[in-house]
C-alpha cells in the first residue's frame, strides 16, 4: 500500500468519524440525548470506529481506488425531538452529509488561498473524499441518508411505500450494502465525474 493510500485512509476514517458525530449534534440538538450519554459526541475515533466499514473495508477499497468505508453509526432515538419533530429525522440524517461538505469547503479554500502549498495535493484529497462522501450518502437508498430526507419529504401512500422498503433494507444490511455497490458500479463514471467535477469546482482548479 502506497504512502498515498495510506493518508487517504486516514481521511476517510477521520471524515465519517465527523460525519457520525454531526448526526448526534443535530438530534443533541433536537432533544434527543442519546449520542450525547452515549460518549458519542466526540472526535476521539475509539468509541467510533467500525472494524469492517472503518478498517477494513477502507484498505480493500485502496487497491480499487474508490476509497470508501463508514464508523459507527450513533444512536439516535426520533422520539425524543422536542424540535421540528416533522422534520427530526431528515435534519438529523442530512447533517452527516453536509459536514462533509463543510469540511470540502474548508480545505477548499485552504487550497484557494495558497495555504501550505506543500500541502496541496493532502488538501485536494480531503476535498474530493469529502466530495465523494457527501454525493453517495445523499443517494436515497437505505440505509444512506439521502433516505431518511427523502422518506421525511414523500406523501402519503408513497412515503408509506418507501418507509416499507427502508424497512427492508434497513434490517439487512449487506443486501444494502450490495445494492448500493451495484449502483456505484453501474454509474461509477459518472458518479466519478460528479465527484471530481465538484471537488474541483471547491478547490479551484
Amino acid at each position: 500500500m502506497g504512502g498515498d493510500a495510506v493518508f487517504i485512509i486516514v481521511i476517510i476514517v477521520f471524515s465519517v468519524i465527523v460525519h457520525e458525530v454531526m448526526h448526534g449534534v443535530a438530534a443533541d440538538w433536537l432533544g434527543d440525548p442519546t449520542a450525547r450519554l452515549a460518549g458519542r459526541l466526540t472526535i476521539n475515533p475509539i468509541p467510533h470506529i467500525d472494524i469492517f466499514g472503518s478498517i477494513i473495508v477502507p484498505i480493500l477499497s485502496s487497491f480499487t481506488g474508490t476509497y470508501f468505508g463508514w464508523a459507527k453509526p450513533v444512536p439516535v432515538n426520533p422520539y425524543n425531538f422536542r424540535r421540528l419533530q416533522r422534520w427530526g429525522e431528515a435534519i438529523t440524517a442530512i447533517a452527516g452529509p453536509l459536514s462533509n461538505l463543510g469540511l470540502a469547503l474548508l480545505f477548499g479554500l485552504l487550497m484557494r488561498l495558497g495555504m501550505a502549498p506543500e500541502l496541496q495535493l493532502l488538501f485536494f484529497y480531503v476535498v474530493a473524499i469529502n466530495c465523494s462522501l457527501f454525493i453517495l450518502n445523499m443517494i436515497p437508498i437505505p440505509p444512506l441518508d439521502g433516505s431518511k430526507v427523502l422518506g421525511s419529504i414523500l406523501p402519503g401512500p408513497l412515503g408509506e411505500a418507501y418507509q416499507s422498503l427502508r424497512d427492508i433494507l434497513e434490517q439487512n444490511f449487506f443486501l444494502a450494502l450490495f445494492l448500493i455497490l451495484m449502483l456505484v458500479n453501474v454509474f461509477g463514471q459518472a458518479y466519478g465525474s460528479a465527484v471530481y467535477a465538484l471537488a474541483s469546482l471547491i478547490g479551484g482548479i
